[in-house]
């Protein structure tokens, strides 16, 4: 647990919680250590661990003299096994008291983080409000962001498929598109429950001009990252679907050319197996039987071949 406050305009870690300060909570930490923070800052040691759930939905409740948000943000992990996701989303949990604002959540994130290195104007630990208005902006971002990295992957993935038609980048897609699934499922919900703070003034912000535009542009800004993401789905999916019947055809195509050929080498084996029988046939004492054979046997095979390639199977 980290406390930090800012003082003269930069911020600074204090020792002690004071007011106007910000708690952040990131891991490693055990369920004792989170009961001792539940119990020294008089929270109800639920409101810690919901967060810690990364199944859960984006929400915001009150009780008594303290507000919770859940928001889930993305994650860009770097990943060892090619099988796992690299853009996951996470949620990130935020207390607001009347004497400080606490955040947490269960993996380090760039959207708390931006906010620890300085990547935040006009941030004010102080100033409630505007802090969570900030790391709703923040998400944001950081969706867009992502988003055109995926893009980019998907974009990079297409020009493979066309030069290998390898199963290995339709699994990548297959990664990509879960991603993407995920970012349009928290979008929504981050959607819902923002557009709920909005009606229901949950922030206390209507009277501020300033907070309520900024909320509003938050909520456009989120609803383009969400159709953004539906767009690059519905892309993806076609891409995937193309693909797979472009390589299924490909199969057709060799097993077609294989069995062409397949036929053409039966066509001399069918010949001189009738020819070589034991029985009369005429051709058993002429020192031209077996010229005649070979001969039939190459103007057949041609024949065939000549049809075969008019009629495009090769």
């Amino acid at each position: 647990m980290n406390i930090y406050k800012h003082l003269n305009g930069e911020l600074v870690q204090l020792s002690q919680v004071e007011p106007g300060c910000w708690i952040n909570i990131y891991p490693p930490f055990t369920h004792e250590q989170l009961v001792e923070v539940s119990e020294q800052l008089d929270i109800h040691i639920d409101f810690l661990t919901d967060s810690l759930d990364v199944d859960e939905r984006s929400r915001y409740d009150s009780d008594d003299d303290l507000d919770i948000f859940v928001i889930n943000v993305p994650l860009k992990r770097e990943i060892e096994d090619p099988n796992d996701l690299q853009y996951i989303n996470i949620p990130v949990g935020v207390i607001a008291k009347p004497d400080f604002i606490l955040t947490i959540s269960s993996f380090e994130n760039p959207v708390i983080n931006s906010f620890l290195k300085g990547g935040v104007r006009s941030f004010d630990t102080s100033d409630k409000s505007l802090f969570i208005l900030q790391i709703f902006d923040k998400t944001v971002h950081f969706f867009l962001r992502y988003l055109k990295e995926i893009n980019h992957v998907i974009n990079t993935l297409e020009k493979e498929l066309y030069d290998s038609s390898r199963n290995e980048e339709l699994a990548k897609m297959l990664l990509v598109q879960k991603s993407l699934v995920y970012f349009v499922t928290n979008l929504r919900s981050n959607e819902f429950m923002m557009m709920k703070i909005q009606r229901t003034d949950f922030l206390k912000i209507r009277d501020d001009e300033n907070k309520s535009d900024l909320l509003g542009d938050i909520i456009v800004d989120n609803s383009q990252a969400l159709e953004m993401s539906n767009v690059y789905t519905n892309i993806l999916n076609g891409t995937m679907d193309t693909f797979a019947s472009i390589i299924s055809n490909n199969l057709n195509q060799v097993m077609k050319r294989l069995t062409s050929v397949t036929i053409l080498l039966t066509l001399p084996v069918l010949i001189s197996s009738f020819m070589g029988m034991n029985v009369p046939n005429g051709w058993e004492h002429n020192p031209f039987a077996f010229l005649a054979v070979i001969l039939v046997s190459i103007l057949v095979t041609v024949i065939v071949g000549v049809y075969f390639w008019r009629r495009r199977w090769f």
